[in-house]
């Protein structure tokens, strides 16, 4: 199983989900639903990408697999 890692990364930066979306330019709800549920997001690779961008990491930094 795949998780997505903005929360962390982004409380790290200290930055809030609503500047992340503003940065990212990634819709706010998108946003919260990977905050609440980051095993079942489904978000494109451009989204991911977009996501990195603002958090100023790589793309890859952003997932880890994780057991069911």
């Amino acid at each position: 199983m795949i998780r997505l890692k903005v929360k962390e990364v982004a409380r790290a930066k200290n930055i809030s989900q609503g500047k992340l979306s503003r940065l990212s330019e990634v819709n706010i709800t998108t946003i919260q639903l990977i905050y609440r549920k980051p095993t079942e997001a489904n978000i494109t690779l451009h989204t991911l990408d977009r996501l990195a961008t603002a958090l100023g990491v790589r793309a890859e930094e952003l997932i880890e697999t994780v057991s069911e």
